[in-house]
């Protein structure tokens, strides 16, 4: 798959080009591009619909990865307390509900 240019991603999200690929050809498209080609929300959405569970925004920049083979490899996904353990010790915050 091509990388598309900066013009040309700009083109590609304008036209809304994305919007008649399925979440998965969307989620597979945006991975392989350095640039942002959709709106961020219909790739988040997309790469959760195709590996079938809620992402959590620091996943994209802390195990990319990751996420990259679920969606390409069908990888198993990290556990609960894997994907809180990406943030950093002193950027954790506990808030207890009673």
């Amino acid at each position: 798959m091509q990388e598309l240019t900066k013009e040309q991603s700009l083109a590609f999200s304008e036209a809304n080009a994305y919007e008649n690929m399925s979440y998965r050809e969307k989620a597979v498209f945006q991975m392989n591009q350095r640039l942002l080609c959709m709106p961020f929300s219909v790739f988040h959405e997309a790469v959760e619909k195709t590996i079938g569970r809620p992402v959590f925004t620091h996943e994209f920049a802390m195990n990319y990865e990751g996420i990259k083979a679920e969606v390409m490899e069908g990888k198993t996904h990290p556990s609960f307390e894997e994907i809180m353990s990406l943030i950093p010790k002193d950027k954790q915050i506990v808030i207890v509900t009673t």
